[in-house]
């Protein structure tokens, strides 16, 4: 498992992390570190543990036993020195009742001592400017999201964790979103978040660590990660200009599958099988897929339906 050494360059330090409800164990054992500026992603299926473990970095749970020191300070029991040094995005986000998109992100500023001018800032930053006087009710999901992050940025946290932010907006939203991401952390944030979108944390994160039964089952870079599942890759073309036959006595194809209109051919040596494919003028409609983090999670985790 890759971890960093600790210090100054580390923001937060997991070692042996546990919570239990009754004969539940929710986080069994859990270590792991997060760099000062990494963009970190905790990854698992429904029930991991990834929301007890996160809720117990940012001091809001009390862990039955292991250790977490963030910014080199305990988060537990609440600790006023190292709040204001933290921003936190829940799963679900609650604002203040009636407010308009400005007078919510004021409202949380003035918990920090934030000046009231910050809230205009925080609405560019996130893309609000024009929503700054429309009540929160009245914003979409996605603007909501927003509005929710720019709530725990107000104070210019060193860290912040967000808890699945991108979750039940559309595809559209999530992109713009994922541009607000990355020019937090390029700001300087340290960044520690959960989401069930592998192609997003495929995307953002630095470093992941993917969790199932409350344990981390592995933990490193989304490239290191799929390099290591040692995956085949997947060349798909159309049924019509390579039948099934043909395709099986293709040099490098180690397995091939065909139906609803294609043919698709697993090898472990895609060059020689693209060679083979252009020596015999096969390459129209080709199309080749790689492993991703989405298949190293599943590896990992299994394929079974998790409520």
């Amino acid at each position: 498992m890759d971890r960093p050494r600790a210090g100054a360059a580390t923001a937060i330090e997991v070692e042996d992390l546990v919570k239990r409800y009754g004969d539940t164990t929710a986080v069994d054992g859990v270590s792991f570190s997060v760099r000062r500026g990494e963009f970190f992603g905790i990854l698992g299926p429904n029930g991991a543990g990834k929301t007890t473990t996160l809720e117990m970095v940012e001091g809001i749970r009390e862990p039955d036993a292991g250790r977490v020191s963030v910014l080199g300070e305990s988060p537990w029991p609440r600790n006023p020195r190292l709040l204001p040094r933290l921003g936190v995005q829940l799963q679900a986000s609650a604002f203040f009742d009636k407010l308009t998109a400005r007078e919510q992100i004021r409202s949380f500023g003035s918990l920090y001592g934030v000046p009231a001018s910050r809230a205009d800032e925080m609405l560019e930053v996130v893309g609000l400017t024009d929503k700054a006087d429309t009540r929160d009710e009245k914003l979409s999901g996605g603007q909501r999201q927003r509005l929710s992050i720019a709530c725990a940025l107000v104070h210019e946290p060193e860290v912040v964790f967000l808890d699945e932010p991108t979750a039940a907006l559309d595809p559209q939203a999530r992109r713009n979103l994922w541009d607000l991401l990355r020019l937090i952390q390029q700001r300087g944030t340290t960044v520690v978040y959960t989401t069930h979108y592998l192609d997003e944390a495929e995307a953002l994160c630095d470093r992941v660590a993917i969790m199932d039964a409350g344990r981390v089952l592995a933990l490193d870079t989304p490239a290191a990660l799929v390099r290591g599942l040692h995956a085949a890759t997947r060349v798909a073309l159309p049924e019509a200009g390579l039948p099934e036959a043909e395709a099986r006595q293709l040099p490098g194809a180690d397995e091939v599958r065909a139906g609803q209109g294609e043919t698709v051919i697993a090898t472990r040596n895609p060059a020689t099988l693209i060679q083979a494919l252009a020596e015999r003028h096969r390459l129209d409609g080709v199309s080749v897929r790689t492993a991703t983090l989405e298949d190293v999670f599943l590896h990992l985790t299994g394929r079974e339906y998790r409520a």
